[in-house]
């Protein structure tokens, strides 16, 4: 990223694209204060997939905007003409499993686990707060990118620091 006019493009990957990739994706739009624009994939999406409505629920309620948040597969991302990503994050362990596309540019990659917030058959109070507190995990460790000096973020230094988030 040396050229500070065009933000850094970041993927994140989840194995249906309608929790934490959506939820990821949110986040850094809303803090990424220009330098950085979010997308989010997954490896296959379930036919009509759609945002989980918990998901959308706690981010509006953080005051994070939804518009425009939608579940896509993967397979957007890597054609010649998709956006330039420079750094690709998985969020989910059966993503990060899985043979990942091609991705043009040769980005960065990282995996940053989390446990899926819609996973289990608790009360929707509880899998409310399981949604809130994967935003909130999620959102800690993006402020931490977000705050990262420029060099940081140089594509030689990317890979590095990427992964080294993923322990904070």
């Amino acid at each position: 990223m040396t050229d500070t006019t065009h933000p850094l493009n970041v993927l994140f990957l989840c194995t249906h694209n309608s929790a934490r990739s959506i939820l990821a994706e949110a986040i850094l739009n809303h803090i990424g204060k220009g330098r950085f624009k979010a997308f989010s994939a997954g490896s296959s999406p379930r036919e009509n997939q759609q945002p989980n409505p918990l998901g959308l629920q706690v981010l509006q309620n953080a005051g994070i905007s939804t518009e425009g948040l939608q579940s896509k597969s993967w397979d957007e991302f890597g054609t010649l003409d998709a956006p330039h990503m420079d750094l690709v994050i998985t969020v989910c362990d059966n993503a990060a499993g899985e043979v990942c596309p091609y991705w043009p540019g040769q980005p960065a990659t990282a995996h940053w686990g989390y446990p899926d917030p819609s996973a289990g058959d608790g009360t929707d109070a509880q899998k409310l707060e399981a949604f809130r507190q994967t935003l909130h995990a999620l959102k800690r460790r993006l402020e931490l990118l977000v705050s990262l000096p420029t060099e940081k973020l140089e594509k030689t230094l990317l890979q590095g620091t990427a992964r080294e988030l993923a322990s904070r």
